[in-house]
């Protein structure tokens, strides 16, 4: 009885996930008086003329390439520097480590909304304001918590001893952290990358302050800009196919590490 009903409840779980995207998928190929007629049948053609819309006439092509070399920039940045950062304070303790390690777990719950006025005066001040600069910055330092977090946990997990003959070798610290431990710390490294990712990908509110000129904007942004056009000339065909086009890259991404992702988390789970 058990296990039917745990197979039951993710049967309807999974019903509440695909059944939406499967829907938005289809209603990007059907024109607004098809959607509205006749909106849980299959489109009657699969014409790309919405996402040709979406992409060229409503400016997604640049959305999409904003979105892109923000986040591919910011996690450049911010992998190496939680990745060391989380390092020392889980095999180096000294005086205030923990201090640090809370504050930076302080920061995940710390919400952005808080401190969007200052940053907003703080990056017109540096000239930052409205540069893919400014907000790729402001999303590193956000994301630095939840990433020395995580990575704090897996080098925690690591085997001291390998560090330790490697120091006996003549690596220096550095040397060692590049070399062994870093390398042995991938597969969580690949997580938080991952879960990084997404969120920079789907970020809005902090983007919608500092990124105030169209040029620069993402693809969230492109979205609710979107959709606040659509009012107008109602072509829904083509908002839909803007959705489907922001949510294809991480389906997509986690897709392909779907395994490393459930295997990195289950190791996770059994070591805790």
């Amino acid at each position: 009885m058990k296990r039917a009903v745990s197979i039951l409840a993710l049967l309807v779980f999974a019903a509440a996930v695909v059944i939406p995207l499967v829907w938005v998928l289809l209603s990007s190929f059907k024109n607004t008086q098809q959607i509205f007629d006749s909106p849980w049948t299959m489109p009657e053609g699969f014409s790309f003329a919405n996402y040709s819309s979406a992409w060229s006439d409503s400016g997604f092509g640049g959305f999409f390439k904003n979105s892109l070399i923000i986040t591919i920039v910011t996690l450049v940045l911010l992998l190496p520097i939680g990745a060391m950062a989380a390092y020392v304070l889980a095999r180096y303790p000294f005086r205030g480590s923990k201090l640090i390690l809370g504050t930076f777990m302080g920061g995940m719950m710390f919400p952005h909304f808080l401190v969007i006025v200052p940053l907003f005066l703080l990056l017109k001040q540096l000239g930052m304001l409205d540069t893919k600069t400014g907000l790729i910055l402001v999303y590193v330092a956000y994301s630095l918590s939840f990433t020395v977090f995580v990575l704090f946990g897996f080098f925690q997990s690591l085997p001291g001893e390998l560090a330790e003959a490697a120091e006996i070798d003549g690596c220096s610290h550095a040397a060692t952290f590049w070399k062994i431990m870093l390398p042995l710390a991938r597969p969580g490294i690949l997580v938080v990358a991952i879960f990084n990712a997404i969120g920079l990908w789907n970020e809005y509110g902090l983007a919608l302050v500092l990124l105030p000129s169209r040029e620069n904007r993402t693809l969230p942004l492109g979205i609710a800009d979107m959709a606040m056009a659509r009012q107008y000339d109602a072509n829904y065909g083509a908002l839909f196919a803007g959705l489907v086009i922001v949510m294809l890259p991480v389906l997509a991404i986690y897709w392909i590490f779907r395994e490393r992702i459930h295997d990195t988390m289950l190791a996770g789970a059994i070591k805790g």
